[in-house]
């Protein structure tokens, strides 16, 4: 991926606080919706709408995608190099 890829990736996270706020959240752990969302105060949905767009851009997974209840989501290496330029 070239710098121009990693650039127009980086706007489109750093134009949305929730998805900042929620790739800063996950960092290096693997967390569910409902814990990102208590730490950042937000609500569930508005925490589930950033995470499917950081899925997209694939700088987050779901490792256990099976299941309804209790979905982990941890970040890619992409995610977590993005992450270090958000810092």
């Amino acid at each position: 991926m070239d710098n121009t890829e990693i650039y127009h990736i980086l706007g489109y996270i750093k134009i949305s606080p929730y998805r900042t706020n929620t790739l800063k959240s996950i960092g290096n752990e693997l967390k569910m919706p409902s814990e990102i969302a208590n730490e950042l105060n937000l609500k569930t949905s508005q925490v589930s709408a950033a995470l499917s767009d950081l899925k997209k851009k694939n700088l987050v997974i779901c490792v256990n995608e099976e299941v309804r209840k209790g979905r982990l989501y941890k970040c890619t290496p992409l995610g977590l190099k993005l992450l270090s330029e958000l810092d």
